[in-house]
């Protein structure tokens, strides 16, 4: 995947913990901005929605 940006979810607060996404009609993947060569994790565009909600129902 390709144009990966820094998500809006990582705010200045957030110091060096932010997340890159990138997205395609089908998949959008997620990966560590501080180490974009490891794991990336992809999902089907459908289940990401759902995905960041359940992220934001935990503390």
């Amino acid at each position: 995947m390709g144009n990966w940006r820094k998500s809006s979810y990582s705010g200045p607060d957030d110091g060096n913990e932010c997340v890159e996404i990138a997205n395609s009609p089908t998949h959008v993947a997620v990966r560590d901005t501080k180490a974009p060569a490891r794991a990336t994790l992809v999902f089907p565009a459908e289940a990401f929605a759902p995905f960041l909600e359940a992220l934001k129902s935990h503390p």
